[in-house]
């Protein structure tokens, strides 16, 4: 799967991908459900329409929250919006929940404003900060070593050419613009064939990954997830690549009681009483059709789990598939 989070710009509308096969799977939907992605609202409207008492929409972001006066008109106290992390889900839901969905990585809306930083196709400030707080990429790019700046986009990026592009980011630093990133990430690399995704596309991704702590929140937002839903509560997940859905789909397999060995010689895993059920041993990914009608869908996986009623038993995240590094530059002396 090609590392970007999602593919770049377009004019399309904002559409929430894998909305339909998402309903359909959770269907009948009733009760309390929460959004802990709020974006532009679309899993929220669907999840209100097909039956939802409520959803609580939550984001991180504040200014998803000024174009929501539509939604919160339409659907008045059955719609309530909170600013979070979803990392906390459980504290902002307050009450047991019916259901859970996540979208995870930028949304649409953030990658087309350009003065939001996340992309490398327009000019903006170095910002890709999904909230308002905390150090944005221009800190971390101008302050890391040239081995941080390689381990993160190795890790987060899985790009091969980390060390000669670290190198080339320290050679001219500082950095205050996107463009200018992205051309120096550029010029470390072959000239793309038709069809192959920009240059800095997995830089990019790393280094936005790193600034919102992106994996630390995705494995919190699980946890509180479980501790959350009620039995019979439904969590469901969309990622858009491959590093994600490592993390969801091992996070899920644990705790269904479905982890398997390595191999034959590995210790045989101890059974554990299973905190959820899987509603679909493989992802459900787009159809032709959707892909076609919204190209940003191509990568998109849908993973869903039904809550059982077993008590929470403390969780092995070194298992999890969480990809490093550790966030030295965040760290103060």
């Amino acid at each position: 799967m090609a590392a970007a989070s999602r593919p770049p710009e377009n004019d399309a509308p904002h559409v929430s991908v894998l909305i339909d096969p998402l309903i359909e799977a959770v269907s009948p939907v009733s009760g309390l459900w929460l959004d802990g992605t709020f974006g532009a609202g679309g899993y929220a409207r669907r999840l209100l329409e097909a039956g939802a008492e409520t959803v609580i929409g939550v984001d991180r972001d504040p200014s998803a929250f000024t174009l929501a006066a539509p939604l919160t008109e339409a659907y008045g106290d059955r719609l309530r919006l909170v600013e979070g992390r979803f990392s906390e889900l459980d504290q902002h839901a307050g009450e047991p929940l019916d259901g859970v969905v996540l979208d995870l990585g930028v949304s649409s809306m953030q990658l087309d404003q350009a003065e939001r930083g996340f992309s490398f196709l327009r000019d903006g400030p170095l910002d890709m900060r999904m909230g308002g707080d905390g150090p944005s990429a221009a800190d971390l790019v101008n302050s890391a070593t040239e081995a941080e700046l390689a381990d993160i986009l190795y890790h987060y990026g899985e790009e091969r050419a980390s060390r000669r592009i670290a190198r080339a980011i320290i050679a001219v630093r500082p950095f205050h613009n996107t463009l200018p990133l992205a051309e120096a990430v550029a010029s470390c690399l072959p000239r793309p064939r038709p069809g192959q995704i920009h240059p800095a596309t997995r830089a990019f991704q790393a280094i936005r990954i790193a600034v919102n702590d992106e994996f630390g929140e995705l494995i919190s937002g699980l946890e509180a997830a479980e501790r959350a839903l009620k039995p019979g509560g439904k969590l469901a997940v969309v990622t858009f690549h491959s590093l994600e859905d490592r993390v969801v789909k091992r996070f899920l397999q644990a705790r269904s009681g479905s982890n398997a060995r390595a191999n034959r010689y590995a210790p045989e895993i101890e059974e554990q009483t299973a905190q959820f059920r899987l509603l679909s041993r493989k992802p459900i990914g787009p159809s032709d059709e959707e892909i076609a009608a919204n190209p940003r869908a191509r990568s998109a996986k849908l993973r869903l789990a039904e809550r059982t009623d077993a008590p929470i038993t403390p969780l092995d995240r070194t298992s999890m598939g969480l990809p490093g590094p550790k966030d030295w530059w965040k760290e103060t002396p």
